[in-house]
């Protein structure tokens, strides 16, 4: 799973896990289960088209989504959605209440870090989370 070089731990999408919703998949790229990391965790988030989280936050813990590819709207204390593009760095304060909904018709891809590490443990406790294997597509 790890491989260490030069620069550090080295980890790719098929080395990890995928977690599966009917919303789209996960893949936390680091984590402590993952990379020993403790401060942090990381991972990439595909959101299928018209699909998205439910509105939920992260108590004692900041995140930051970056949005790869495709477009959406996002809710942040329960304020009205800004609609979201490629570029955009969004900054949720621990225990804010947020969600995001993908409003286009191609995936939409995200980046995310969890300040301090942790709510990437939850997720697998959320009803209808599927766990595949390293390796397995996750759609």
């Amino acid at each position: 799973m790890k491989q260490q070089s030069g620069s550090g731990w080295v980890v790719y999408g098929d080395d990890v896990e995928a977690l599966v919703f009917d919303w789209g998949a996960i893949k936390i790229l680091s984590e402590p289960a993952v990379t020993d990391a403790e401060r942090f965790s990381f991972g990439m988030v595909v959101l299928a088209p018209g699909k998205g989280h439910e509105r939920h936050n992260h108590p004692g813990s900041e995140e930051i989504i970056f949005v790869m590819s495709g477009e959406g709207d996002q809710m942040i204390d329960d304020q009205p959605p800004i609609h979201v593009r490629p570029g955009a760095s969004i900054y949720i304060p621990a225990d804010v209440y947020h969600s995001t909904l993908n409003t286009g018709w191609e995936p939409m891809r995200l980046l995310v870090v969890y300040s301090p590490a942790g709510p990437e443990r939850l997720l697998r406790d959320i009803p209808g989370c599927r766990v595949l294997p390293p390796g397995q597509p996750p759609m």
